[in-house]
């Protein structure tokens, strides 16, 4: 099993959420993040005053699949996430050793 998680622009969310879900990629999880990489944040004035804003809105998207889905996943999330543009965001890809359904008890695959 490997868990995908993707860095991405959060404007491209309902864009790759839609992708993975025509891969056939059922749950996935979101969290809201802030950060930089190349593109080093920039300057924004307010009030007249010029102020550094370091970190960027980002999302993050991760999911865990069974490992025959994960080349389809990584080709689909960098697709739809794709700009062009600095800070379009990175994919990391990362083994997972178990799962355990909270509800069920079921673990491996089964509780995908």
């Amino acid at each position: 099993m490997k868990k995908v998680e993707a860095i991405i622009k959060p404007f491209k969310l309902d864009e790759v959420k839609e992708a993975l879900h025509e891969i056939g990629i059922q749950g996935i999880t979101v969290t809201e993040a802030k950060g930089f990489g190349r593109q080093k944040g920039h300057t924004e004035l307010y009030r007249g005053a010029e102020y550094v804003v370091d970190f960027l809105p980002k999302v993050k998207v991760e999911i865990v699949m069974e490992d025959g889905q994960v080349e389809r996943a990584v080709e689909a999330i960098q697709s739809a996430a794709h700009t062009g543009r600095i800070g379009d965001g990175k994919i990391f890809v990362s083994t997972v050793d178990e799962i355990v359904r909270i509800r069920t008890g079921e673990t491996g695959t089964d509780a995908i």
